[in-house]
């Protein structure tokens, strides 16, 4: 199959840059997609773009942008095919989940359009006179979106339908690793009616990241910014916001912690942690990092949770018969190892595992892992999950909270009661109770607290996030003042 060729797109029209550069598939190395490599000119001609097409977009009525977004949601997934075949050759992904994410992107689409009659307002009570004080949200301008390669379809599509419904334009600025996936969310979105600048697309070589970013950042255009990604280039992304006092929704890392408690299912939590630590050979954010264990259940549990992983075979995700596929480079395979390495160099059980084949890494579970060894702390972000043992419910929280992070968690437990009480002690944004740390719809306020990140989107949280509230009145009496 020959290499795709990925154009910027500026106002609604592919553009070239000076520069291209090479995405290789990580499964065969061959080159999957030739894409634009932006400089800072580009980037600001995409955010002038934006700019120039905001008065007329901000302007549309809901309905109208209702109308654009339904489009948009049938133009992706009449994309289909092509999504799938970019996702496959740029990071290695199975077909399964790149129609997933398909499938998941396209209800944040539909779900963006039916927000666009709900961003509301309010009279509020004045104490003078006559006047009548409204607070009216209304969109903010630009907002430059950034979005990673691990699921691509959902993350991009994330970060511009909720924008875009509240009246904004946009500029995706697209993941080295998928330059052709995000691509095609940009041509299903002009095709669908967002052209003339209403929705940009700038790819950029790995080395002109920094420069490109801040340059769209620094530009004044740009109102809001919102960002996935990794937690260390998520502190360099807000405080470049800040020096520009702009807002920013950042959705970082994660080290998910599932809690099992001693009156737990234990069949209904390995099925949940084994979900949540592998799917996607656990490159999710909200991926079961940590599996923190009552020891009154701990060995029961990893008697089940060994065999249940047993048959989660790795294989070509191209021929799609096993559970588990490719990682999207041999760097993440040498990092999970090396955090495997230091777990059992310092008295921790490798439960399941064995040697990858290139970028096809087996599941590994490794028993009896400790607050001082890196697989507690650091983020995997592969196919790995560490089992903690627990004295009892409150040692369980205090190992859950110990982390930086705080994005996602789950327990479980068979009273129901108990499960809620757990959940709003575990420091993070989002917990469920008997169900898995990986959940995600398009209609929940969806972000984490601590170095997991700031924001919401999804809902009528991301309302809030990318609309400004104003304090506006209206006089209805004669004015009287003491000077």
């Amino acid at each position: 199959m020959s290499a795709s060729r990925v154009p910027l797109s500026v106002g609604g029209a592919p553009r070239e840059a000076a520069r291209t550069f090479e995405r290789r598939n990580p499964v065969t190395g061959e080159v999957a997609t030739i894409a634009a490599a932006a400089g800072t000119e580009d980037a600001l001609a995409a955010v002038a773009a934006a700019q120039a097409a905001f008065p007329a977009w901000s302007a549309q009525g809901p309905n109208a942008r209702r109308a654009l977004l339904t489009k948009a949601a049938a133009a992706m997934e009449a994309r289909a095919d092509a999504f799938v075949d970019a996702m496959m050759a740029e990071i290695g992904a199975t077909e399964g989940w790149a129609r997933f994410n398909l499938m998941l992107a396209a209800s944040m689409i539909r779900e963006a359009a039916g927000l666009t009659t709900q961003i509301s307002g309010e009279v509020i009570p004045s104490d003078k006179p006559g006047c009548i004080a409204m607070a009216v949200r209304e969109p903010a301008g630009v907002v430059l979106s950034m979005a990673p390669w691990n699921a691509p379809i959902i993350l991009a599509t994330r970060a511009i339908a909720v924008p875009l419904a509240c009246g904004n334009t946009v500029v995706l600025k697209a993941s080295e690793q998928c330059p052709r996936t995000h691509a095609l969310i940009i041509e299903a979105f002009v095709e669908a009616g967002f052209g003339g600048g209403i929705v940009n697309l700038v790819t950029n070589a790995p080395e002109d990241a920094g420069e490109v970013v801040g340059a769209m950042i620094d530009a004044p255009a740009v109102r809001r910014v919102n960002f996935t990604g990794s937690t260390g280039v998520g502190r360099i992304i807000a405080v470049r916001c800040a020096q520009n006092l702009k807002p920013v929704v950042l959705e970082l890392g994660g080290k998910a912690p599932l809690i099992v408690l001693d009156d737990a299912d234990l069949d209904e939590a390995v099925k949940a942690a084994a979900f949540g630590a592998f799917m996607n050979q656990g490159q999710i954010c909200m991926s079961t990092e940590r599996i923190i264990v009552v020891d009154a259940v701990a060995d029961a549990f990893v008697e089940k949770f060994k065999a249940k992983v047993a048959t989660m075979a790795v294989g070509d995700p191209r021929e799609g018969k096993t559970p588990l596929g490719a990682v999207v480079d041999t760097k993440t395979v040498a990092h999970v190892q090396s955090l495997i390495d230091d777990a059992v160099a310092q008295g921790a059980a490798l439960v399941n595992g064995g040697a990858a084949n290139g970028v096809l890494m087996p599941a590994h579970v490794v028993d009896r892992v400790t607050p001082a060894m890196k697989l507690f702390r650091d983020e995997s972000f592969g196919p790995v999950v560490g089992v903690i043992r627990a004295r009892d419910e409150a040692h369980a929280i205090e190992l859950a909270n110990d982390t930086e992070y705080g994005l996602s968690a789950s327990v479980f437990t068979r009273d129901a009661a108990r499960g809620l009480r757990v959940a709003r002690q575990v420091q993070s944004g989002i917990c469920h109770v008997n169900g898995p740390t990986v959940h995600d719809e398009a209609q929940m306020p969806f972000g984490g607290v601590k170095a997991s990140g700031y924001g919401k989107f999804g809902g009528k949280a991301g309302i809030e996030s990318f609309t400004e509230l104003r304090w506006i009145t209206l006089e209805t009496q004669p004015g009287h003042f003491p000077i």
